[in-house]
């Protein structure tokens, strides 16, 4: 006698669904700012050297002018010190800014492939610019320390606090306009004439509280016055820049860039095919 097990017919078998690798998001900017590393710095017979040699040949010029116009600084007896310490944090601002603003436009080829998001392009030029303006600022500024006898005490927690409210501005700021940007191309062109200004406001070639009022009140709503104010008094140990607050230009940061986002989200596969 012979007995059959029959099997229940449970039908054909499911693919089992491809699970993304991990940490696929970490890969991808890791990619994107090796890419991006190789096109702005590897393609120029300096590399890295011309992103120091810039500011640090445009703070040796204002420092010929200012000693030629000026018997002293406004704060201090150092040009260079003075006018690096404006001069740094405006251009970690300036530099994030225009990086992530042509971020969508830069990275539009990858952003066809499904695991490359707006967000790792943004994030990728993001963490780059900010990592090399750290490592200009630290060598501009300790080259200064080292050359002149400044007499300064650092505060460093205040440094870093400037650089992290020029970082955030500057990311609120680029990421709405890589959504400015991707829409229309004017956008570029009248920005480029309305930030001219900002190198005269912000600051750099004055103290705050220098300016009589009203021009005074105007200027408090730039939050570049508050990054360097409050850069400057991380070096200058006598100055008590008192109208600084960085709740308000975190705040702004905040809100740009989640009203940037915001757009991309909504918008960003529409900007890329069309």
């Amino acid at each position: 006698m012979t007995f059959s097990v029959e099997t229940p017919n449970t039908g054909p078998s499911r693919p089992k669904p491809v699970r993304p690798p991990r940490f696929a998001s970490f890969r991808t900017i890791g990619a994107l700012i090796l890419r991006e590393m190789n096109t702005s710095y590897g393609k120029s017979p300096l590399g890295y050297l011309w992103a120091i040699l810039e500011p640090a040949g445009g703070i040796g010029i204002m420092v010929l002018v200012f000693s030629a116009a000026f018997r002293s600084p406004p704060l201090g007896q150092n040009f260079a010190l003075f006018y690096a310490t404006g001069f740094m944090p405006f251009t970690v601002f300036m530099g994030t800014a225009a990086k992530l603003g042509q971020s969508l436009n830069y990275s539009r080829p990858f952003l066809a492939y499904p695991r490359i998001t707006f967000m790792d392009t943004i994030l990728a030029r993001f963490i780059l610019n900010t990592l090399t303006q750290l490592l200009v600022g630290y060598i501009v500024l300790g080259a200064i320390l080292l050359l002149f006898d400044t007499r300064t005490t650092l505060e460093l927690p205040r440094i870093g606090l400037a650089y992290a409210m020029a970082a955030a501005f500057g990311f609120g700021v680029g990421t709405l306009n890589c959504f400015l940007f991707s829409i229309s191309s004017v956008w570029q062109q009248v920005w480029s004439i309305v930030t001219r200004p900002l190198f005269i406001v912000s600051g750099l070639f004055f103290l705050y509280d220098a300016i009589p009022e009203p021009y005074r009140g105007f200027l408090w709503y730039n939050p570049l016055m508050h990054i360097t104010g409050e850069m400057r008094s991380a070096f200058y140990s006598n100055y008590d820049a008192d109208y600084v607050n960085p709740y308000y230009v975190f705040g702004l940061s905040l809100f740009l860039s989640a009203l940037g986002i915001l757009f991309l989200r909504r918008y960003h596969k529409w900007l890329v095919f069309n």
